[in-house]
């Protein structure tokens, strides 16, 4: 294979999104981690499933940020995890230095490379990414959205018993608790949701979808989410790779679309070869907006905390 992507974290969510992208047989994958042994040994295991699973992908780990190079894309999963009772705000500073000091390492071997960023609190990190290996914002963007809007798509199938591959959701704003929900672009199998769920279910699941990570921090108690967030990361590689010009929300770089300007927040693009390719406006109720502007004034502050 020609292609490569490079993983950086062989956490959980590392070692599965290097799992999905095997098993896509999208690229050679590299896997990254300061623990010696583990991304090695995990690449191993993955390499030896190969001929059961079916592909042929070339999977190497390593311990060296010089073994990116030539990565057409980078996935950033590398971090502390959130504990029960952590938000992803308290992440803030701690991981704001793994994510700089890996934004330098990118830009020095991998510099033609997207950059698909994992690590939370995820819109801040995006930024803080964008602004360190100073690449075009299209090509650093945050896994927001598809992975909130994948969970709303769950739970709404939960609720109606349907395929949940026939429904299609839109979520918007930040990767938290200031999340977006939009409930009137949300269908399944064409037919608004609205005209399937009863308001105050809407609102129950919309309200679930929002606290999502934290459901599932909470019944782990000693981790996070991965093979959603995994999967969902594979989703956006499958659709730059591809050039499929999918229409997916994640966390882009805004320049004044929804009255909002630089900061990266979940809103619905268009991904394909050019990466962030398009950034499309919904037209949204004064609520809804409000919400999503809400939300983006959070962060505002969160990155004067950052010097930003």
């Amino acid at each position: 294979m020609n292609k490569k992507i490079a993983v950086i974290g062989a956490g959980n969510v590392g070692a599965t999104c290097a799992m999905y992208l095997a098993e896509a047989n999208l690229a050679d994958i590299v896997l990254v981690d300061i623990l010696e042994g583990i991304p090695q040994g995990k690449a191993l295991d993955l390499t030896q499933a190969g001929p059961v699973r079916g592909y042929n992908c070339m999977v190497t780990g390593s311990n060296n940020m010089k073994d990116i190079k030539g990565a057409d894309i980078v996935i950033m999963t590398a971090g502390l995890p959130r504990k029960p009772g952590m938000t992803r705000e308290d992440l803030l500073n701690k991981n704001a230095d793994i994510v700089g000091s890996v934004a330098r390492e990118i830009k020095k071997h991998a510099p033609k490379a997207y950059v698909i960023v994992v690590s939370n609190p995820l819109d801040l990190m995006t930024y803080h990414m964008q602004k360190e290996t100073g690449f075009e914002p299209k090509r650093v963007l945050g896994q927001a959205g598809v992975l909130d809007s994948t969970r709303f798509r769950a739970f709404v199938a939960m609720e109606l018993g349907v395929a949940m591959t026939d429904v299609q959701a839109m979520v918007l704003g930040g990767h938290g608790d200031t999340m977006v929900p939009l409930p009137r672009y949300t269908t399944v199998g064409g037919i608004p949701i609205g005209e399937l769920i009863e308001k105050d279910r809407i609102k129950a699941i919309s309200e679930r979808t929002a606290g999502g990570g934290g459901e599932i921090v909470k019944l782990l108690k000693t981790g996070s989410a991965f093979y959603a967030p995994a999967a969902a990361s594979v989703d956006m590689c499958r659709s730059i790779f591809c050039d499929e010009k999918k229409v997916l929300a994640a966390s882009a770089h805004l320049t004044g679309q929804y009255g909002i300007k630089d900061i990266y927040i979940g809103v619905p693009v268009v991904l394909g070869a050019g990466g962030v390719e398009k950034i499309l406006e919904l037209k949204l109720s004064k609520a809804e907006l409000g919400s999503l502007q809400k939300s983006a004034a959070t962060y505002k502050e969160h990155l004067k905390i950052m010097g930003y």
